[in-house]
This record gives structure tokens, C-alpha cells and sequence, in this order.
């Protein structure tokens, strides 16, 4: 409430609202951060294809596999509506972040690709951010 009048009081608009797009794996728990979280461990998992099996949802081959499944699209597109649906109101609430967490079971390949295409799509609506929690700590791992 007191940003709103402060707001009204200087006379500037809405602040902007970034949007955090966070890919974690539920063997590593979820976000504690996390304002929304989607489960996307019921899509089918490239981790079993033996070639993709090392590379993550940002790696063309695992894009293209994901892409070409019907019902990825389809959950992609469900998080983007209900995102398009309810983002008016938690920027009516002042909010300057939103961390969207998107799960999978290892946080390498479906999660990652999730997050990659929501943040392609939200990126004219607000400002994004884009972050692999399970890509970042097996970065960080020695060779």
C-alpha cells in the first residue's frame, strides 16, 4: 500500500516487474524462493535416450526431441496462459519479482528446456532472468 502511494505521490507509473525463470530438480528440492512452481516430471524424459542423456534442455538435440512432443508444447503453453492470465494481478500488487520454478526429476533436460521457451516468450512482456539451478552446480563440480 505505501508503495502505491508513494508511487501516486511522485507521480510515476507501475515499477517493472522481473521475471525469474528457474529450473531446479525435485531430487534436489524445491526452490525456497519459488512464488509459483510447475512439476514437469510427467513429460517424457530425454535423459533415457542414451545420446541425450549428457546434454541439457538448452542443447539443440534435446530442444528439438522436446519440441517435437505434442504434450510439451502443450504443458508450455498451459504455464504461459495461466502466466498471462494472473500477471496483471501480482504487478497490481506491486511485486517487482516473480520466480516461476519449473521442476523435473534431474533439473538437466526437461525443466531447462521449459524455462528456455517461457523466458523466449515472456521477454517483450517484462524483464527476465533466467536461472538452471542443477546446470549451475554441475558447472561448478571439478573435472
Amino acid at each position: 500500500m505505501l508503495r502505491s502511494w508513494v508511487r501516486e505521490a511522485v507521480g510515476t507509473d507501475r515499477a517493472s516487474m522481473t521475471i525469474v525463470f528457474e529450473s531446479f530438480a525435485y531430487k534436489h528440492g524445491v526452490p525456497l524462493d519459488a512464488d509459483l512452481v510447475f512439476d514437469v516430471r510427467c513429460l517424457p524424459n530425454p535423459y533415457y535416450t542414451a545420446e541425450l542423456r549428457p546434454l541439457t534442455g538448452r542443447d539443440a538435440p534435446v530442444a528439438e526431441y522436446l519440441k517435437s512432443i505434442p504434450s510439451v508444447q502443450r504443458m508450455i503453453d498451459h504455464i504461459a496462459d495461466f502466466l498471462h492470465a494472473w500477471l496483471p494481478h501480482y504487478i497490481l500488487e506491486n511485486r517487482s519479482y516473480l520466480t516461476v520454478a519449473i521442476g523435473c526429476t534431474g533439473g538437466q533436460h526437461r525443466s531447462v528446456y521449459c524455462v528456455e521457451e517461457l523466458a523466449r516468450r515472456f521477454h517483450r512482456v517484462e524483464q527476465v532472468l533466467v536461472r538452471h539451478r542443477a546446470l549451475a552446480s554441475r558447472q561448478a563440480l571439478p573435472s
